[in-house]
């Protein structure tokens, strides 16, 4: 290719490369190779080699998430692109900016069962903010700024762009791309609005001078927003306690007077108690989703909602709202702060209190050095750094996390809310360590999501990655046989997983430092220098095997129906 000439594959990484993006993560495949030879000329773009489609995915996703900045995936058409779409899901259900680039068939070949060909556009339609599949090399470059651009605007989420190979080989003058670049983009009737309603500001002003119990649910978009001092300033301006949801946790200090921690299903007492008894909720950057709720029709039934939303859908969506605020939050919080008067809440604070000291989380009592979860975690807590991030896998682990991990700082916990996703743990924790180089990324994850997807070991291995994993291994699917022994009188039906490998043979395999701890005593003599060390290693915590995430609320219960309120059934 002369200099004079740029093919598809190449605008594709130059495009990238001028968008600032300077990580991908990728697995190679007949329909990108031509993008994958291209890679060789674009150094300023660092490529990491994943062993499953799947994990390049969560990998861009953890990298999103505490590098603020779009996780870029690679992979090629059939196979290759469908082994992206649980990771796709995941990002959009979380709201994670995300460009997913997959090759495809030449275009004489689309629509006639070719080989590895599929219609990626339509099966992730429901599961992207937008999706493109390129008919004409020259619409390239707008496509790919298009992407970007949806991807990390309003509400985020991923993007997929579907590029079929003869697309790719294709060439144009470097002259005519360089003026498809220039092209500003222009989407019709794409308008995030970022202004809130005044008229409604004002009204929400007005709720919270007059509220005698205030509450604040904070989400993941305060986050997304970088609303965190504006949402910190509020509350200590109206004296208002926060709680967060699992992906808002760090967008309010977990140690400040006034945070409640996590809300919902498995929140702590005093928050969810907060909702049945506030007469105000300030919903900032949440969507109302069942997890947080219980049963809709009665979530908050004493209180008037104030929601503040980028995403116009969210609004009324789940519950009824009495002041909706369509904007970025950031925005809202800064015009609502200068419209709120100071003031205080001595008998409701009070009130909260005392279910703080009634109801604390609890760590169960160790007999015979028997190793409990919610220890290792509460240690754990000790140990981190105060930035660490915190990865999590999904299952008991992830609640144990959410409740005995202090989050001081906004984006030091990346885990799958929305979808749920076992196996998202490992790569996302990847992509956390690429995203955040300098920074403690501490993976927690259970026996059963671990064995997911742990071929990306090789990538902790490959790129020397010093990411601590700590598998809280209870031999079991720990929540699903939570709920069968709650719900199913004990029926336990395929959820032992006492067959599992030796994960420290496992370890070997790829070369990984690996430590197994099954009591206190080793515990507690060996845990912290395993997690301050500065080489990664695997901890095979071998822990109690029933226990379980208390408090909980029932699925499309009500907070009158907790249970476990005091740390036992």
């Amino acid at each position: 290719m002369s200099a004079e000439t740029i093919n598809g594959a190449r605008i594709v990484l130059e495009t990238l490369h001028r968008l600032g993006v300077t990580d991908m993560f990728g697995y190679p495949g007949g329909a990108v190779i031509p993008i994958y030879d291209e890679i060789y000329s674009f150094p300023e773009i660092k490529h990491y080699f994943v062993r499953h489609e799947q994990g390049a995915a969560h990998a861009a996703d953890g990298y999103a998430r505490v590098s603020g900045k779009v996780g870029v995936c690679l992979a090629t058409s059939g196979p290759g692109a469908t082994n992206l779409v649980t990771g796709i899901m995941t990002a959009y259900m979380d709201s994670v900016p995300m460009v997913a680039i997959t090759g495809q068939v030449g275009r004489p070949f689309i629509g006639k069962d070719s080989f590895q060909e599929a219609d990626i556009q339509g099966i992730t339609m429901p599961i992207t903010k937008h999706n493109y599949l390129v008919q004409d090399i020259r619409d390239l470059p707008r496509i790919i700024k298009e992407a970007y651009f949806i991807a990390s605007t309003g509400r985020p989420g991923p993007v997929l762009i579907d590029i079929p190979k003869d697309i790719q080989t294709e060439k144009i003058s470097m002259t005519e791309y360089n003026k498809l670049y220039e092209v500003p983009i222009h989407l019709e009737g794409y308008d995030p609005t970022y202004k809130g309603h005044q008229g409604q500001i004002k009204k929400a002003a007005t709720l919270i001078k007059n509220a005698k119990r205030p509450l604040i649910i904070a989400g993941a978009g305060v986050l997304k927003s970088g609303a965190m001092d504006e949402l910190k300033e509020l509350a200590e301006k109206a004296q208002i306690p926060v709680t967060n949801t699992l992906v808002g946790l760090g967008g309010f200090p977990g140690n400040h007077e006034l945070a409640l921690g996590m809300v919902g299903m498995h929140g702590s007492v005093a928050a969810n108690n907060s909702t049945e008894e506030a007469d105000l909720v300030i919903a900032a950057g949440i969507r109302f989703h069942d997890r947080i709720t219980g049963h809709p029709d009665f979530f908050c039934k004493k209180a008037k909602i104030i929601h503040i939303d980028i995403d116009p859908a969210e609004i009324d969506k789940n519950v009824t709202i009495n002041v909706p605020i369509v904007g970025d939050l950031k925005r809202v919080l800064s015009e609502l702060n200068t419209l709120v008067e100071p003031t205080t809440h001595e008998a409701w604070i009070g009130q909260i209190r005392e279910w703080q000291a009634e109801y604390p989380m609890v760590i169960p009592e160790s007999k015979d050095g028997v190793l409990h979860p919610q220890y290792v975690l509460s240690e754990l807590n000790k140990i981190a750094k105060e930035d660490a991030v915190i990865v999590t896998d999904v299952g008991q682990h992830q609640m144990w996390a959410a409740q005995f991990l202090t989050h001081k700082k906004p984006h030091t916990i990346v885990t799958s809310g929305g979808a749920g996703t076992m196996g998202y743990g490992l790569p996302a924790a990847i992509g956390a360590q690429v995203g955040a180089p300098h920074k403690q990324v501490i993976l927690v994850v259970g026996d059963g999501g671990f064995q997911m997807t742990f071929e990306e070991l090789m990538m902790v291995r490959q790129y020397n990655l010093p990411i601590k994993i700590v598998i809280i291994n209870n031999g079991y699917l720990g929540m699903v046989r939570q709920w069968q022994q709650i719900f199913n009188n004990r029926r336990y039906s395929y959820v032992d997983l006492e067959t599992s490998p030796d994960f420290l043979k496992l370890a070997d395999a790829f070369d990984l430092k690996a430590a197994r701890i099954d009591n206190v005593e080793d515990f507690n003599k060996e845990f912290k220098s395993f997690i301050t060390s500065d080489e990664s290693i695997i901890l095979d915590c071998r822990v109690a095997r029933e226990d379980n995430v208390l408090p909980m609320i029932p699925a499309g219960g009500t907070v009158s129906g907790m249970m476990g309120k005091k740390g036992v059934l």
